[in-house]
């Protein structure tokens, strides 16, 4: 038994004096894979805020509702039109804050939600979740835009896109309704189309627009 213990003994020994000369490399090797981790770590948090803060194009709205659109504005009140991508999630915030702008609005204006649908796909792809509760909303009318003719007719190209027009036809407000994609809260569109529809007055009559592109690069 005491031979046992001895080399029990000279073992713990000899692992000591090994991680003993090993510590300084060992060391050196934890900070530096410590160190690719936070890096990466960064990079990712970084490339997540840069993508949530990145704003989509926006829209080129004619001056005056289009003469040639089939949809109809109203004439003794603004009419709002908001586009979007039925599968975009970042517009799930701006659905949000849709809502919310036409509750503090009340009834005073026409509102129109239009979804994307490209021919090639089938009928009922646009109803998607984001549709339903679209539909949901109070005193809003929602339809399928095949092809998107409708968002090109206004210029539009990225979902969330919100566009005021007076009883006159004149735009007053082009942007998004949120701050950053996917991101639903106090921003400065929101508040510009709430105060429009309220007051008829607002500091700022355009905003960037946080979703999905509507078209492939090219179309």
């Amino acid at each position: 038994m005491g031979g046992t213990v001895s080399a029990d003994v000279a073992s713990i020994s000899d692992l000591v004096s090994i991680l003993t000369v090993q510590q300084p490399t060992a060391r050196l090797w934890v900070w530096v894979v410590v160190s690719i981790w936070l890096a990466a770590v960064s990079s990712g948090l970084w490339a997540v805020w840069a993508y949530e803060n990145a704003p989509g194009a926006r829209a080129h709205a004619p001056e005056t509702w289009p003469a040639a659109s089939a949809l109809v504005r109203a004439h003794d009140r603004p009419t709002v039109l908001f586009v979007a991508h039925p599968h975009c999630t970042c517009t799930s915030a701006s659905l949000d804050e849709l809502a919310e702008v036409l509750a503090r609005a009340g009834h005073r204006a026409k509102t129109y939600v239009v979804f994307l649908r490209p021919t090639q796909f089938e009928r009922g792809w646009e109803q998607s979740d984001l549709w339903r509760r679209a539909a949901a909303l109070p005193d809003v009318v929602v339809l399928r835009d095949d092809d998107g003719v409708e968002a090109r007719r206004f210029g539009v190209e990225t979902s969330g896109q919100a566009l005021l027009y007076d009883a006159r036809g004149a735009l007053i407000f082009s942007g998004g309704i949120t701050g950053s994609r996917g991101h639903a809260g106090e921003n400065a569109g929101a508040t510009a189309l709430a105060a429009l529809l309220t007051r008829g007055a607002a500091p700022q009559r355009a905003a960037d627009v946080f979703g999905c592109p509507l078209f492939a690069a090219g179309e």
